[in-house]
């Protein structure tokens, strides 16, 4: 079956969710820094009213109207298997709890693996779903999104308690 992809509005610009045999291939910002450019990878419309992509358009609207922490569609991102695994350890950040690239590498066994987690983050090709946006640097700095920064601390921003709203170092 061909890929097939729908366009969803949000607060952060376009989002391209793109899908392949029911699964969820790629969720793609407008201006993301490693969007394919294989017109193979997008493949042709798709229908909103077709599964994966309205479970996937509703939970994003839910998600961006704070009313969503966890989501439940069913994911196929390509990558090597160090990229696999990286993915699936940012699929454990709770909502609103950030981890450095440090923290994952020492997850992994090697701490001194925190680049190759950064390069790994830097290519997930499922934005927002696979939560890339709730790794930071070090010094709990936010460093490094590609969808740029300002949609990472908006992102953030959204899953901040309330209580904590106040002290926000970003």
């Amino acid at each position: 079956m061909r890929s097939r992809h729908v366009v969803v509005p949000s607060p952060i610009g376009d989002l391209t969710v793109v899908a392949r045999d029911g699964a969820i291939t790629h969720l793609l910002m407008d201006a993301a820094k490693y969007r394919p450019t294989d017109p193979e990878v997008f493949g042709e419309a798709g229908s909103r009213h077709e599964e994966p992509f309205s479970a996937a358009i509703a939970q994003l609207e839910a998600y961006f109207a704070g009313e969503l922490r966890d989501f439940d569609l069913p994911l196929a991102p390509r990558g090597d298997d160090f990229q696999q695994r990286v993915w699936g350890l940012l699929r454990t950040i709770p909502y609103g709890e950030t981890r450095t690239y440090g923290d994952l590498a020492v997850t992994l066994g090697d701490r001194n693996l925190a680049q190759a987690v950064g390069t790994a983050n830097g290519r997930n090709p499922i934005a927002v779903v696979i939560p890339c946006h709730r790794v930071i640097g070090g010094d709990g700095s936010l460093v490094g999104y590609a969808g740029g920064l300002e949609r990472k601390r908006f992102l953030l921003g959204l899953e901040e308690p309330a209580a904590d709203a106040a002290g926000r170092l970003f």
